[in-house]
């Protein structure tokens, strides 16, 4: 089905981050969720546009990662294992944007680890 196809993207991915922690979220988790706990969500991405109008087989996105955690140790070397992981992965072509930016939200007194990345899969 149509819909199921551009659904790979996000299924694949879920699949690769799952792997590292099966606490994955997209978008938010809830608010009970056992630390470490991962988030992820499309910031956006390159089109592709050909003259023709033809549509392209692939797609890419930009997507941030998100990691929290009760140290700080733990969310960099649960950063470290996904950015391992999507490198590595067989399902689509992904690469970090950036580097891990860290954080510590005061309110919820949780460390985090964000990272951007770009990945291609077919559409």
């Amino acid at each position: 089905c149509l819909r199921c196809r551009h659904m790979s993207l996000e299924s694949d991915l879920y699949t690769v981050l799952a792997a590292v922690c099966p606490r994955t979220y997209p978008d938010v988790a809830p608010t009970t969720t056992v630390r470490p706990y991962v988030t992820y969500q499309q910031i956006g991405g390159a089109a592709i546009n050909f003259v023709d109008r033809l549509v392209p087989n692939k797609r890419n996105a930009r997507v941030q990662v998100n990691v929290w955690a009760d140290t700080r140790a733990s969310a960099v070397t649960t950063m470290q294992a996904i950015e391992d992981a999507i490198r590595m992965s067989v399902l689509f072509q992904g690469e970090p944007e950036s580097a891990p930016i860290s954080d510590y939200d005061h309110d919820m007194l949780v460390y985090g680890s964000a990272q951007d990345f770009t990945i291609w899969a077919d559409r």
